[in-house]
């Protein structure tokens, strides 16, 4: 059954998993690994810290991997507790947390969504690595779950805990804002 893993939807495998084959979590964390350090590393700034997170986030998800409702979503439930491991992190480690590393944003992908926001996307991106760190918390989260990492409004609603509508006012808060701060730094708006 496993070489049949990888053609199967997530909550199909969870359903396995919690019934008879443990094994098939591997394919989960295979999915996922990548991404969620990709997502963490935006909240604590660190690849090595993100890592750690990310792992704890795979022992928390399949230690509770019978409580998650399987006619849901299950990116956005994994997504949900590593945004809680990362603010317990955050929380905990306050004075290590710091956007000062900026080696960071040279890893996130391009984004079709941010690049329409300014015409070159090199001006994008080297204004992004200076910029991004300014945002508030609050709608640069969305905004990355968004731009960066393909998420509906929906999901996004489920991972932070707040209302759909609220996501998409955080978003374009972010993106208003993403405009000043490009404009301030003389950047040509499309």
């Amino acid at each position: 059954m496993q070489n049949n893993a990888s053609a199967m939807s997530d909550e199909a495998i969870v359903r396995q998993v919690t019934d008879y084959d443990q094994e098939l979590y591997v394919h989960i964390v295979e999915r996922y690994q990548g991404p969620l350090i990709r997502y963490v590393r935006t909240l604590v700034y660190d690849e090595d810290k993100a890592a750690d997170v990310v792992q704890n986030t795979f022992i928390k998800a399949f230690t509770n991997l019978r409580s998650f409702n399987t006619s849901k979503k299950f990116s956005s439930w994994i997504y949900r507790i590593a945004h809680n491991e990362a603010i317990n992190f955050i929380k905990k480690h306050a004075k290590e947390v710091r956007p000062d590393n900026e080696e960071w944003f040279d890893r996130l992908p391009d984004s079709q969504e941010l690049a329409d926001v300014v015409v070159d996307k090199q001006l994008l991106h080297d204004a992004m690595k200076k910029l991004f760190k300014e945002l508030d918390r609050k709608y640069r989260q969305p905004l990355i779950l968004y731009a960066y990492e393909g998420k509906t409004y929906e999901e996004i609603s489920d991972v932070l805990r707040v209302p759909k509508a609220t996501v998409g006012t955080r978003i374009n808060r972010a993106k208003k804002q993403l405009k000043k701060l490009l404009e301030k730094e003389g950047v040509e708006l499309s």
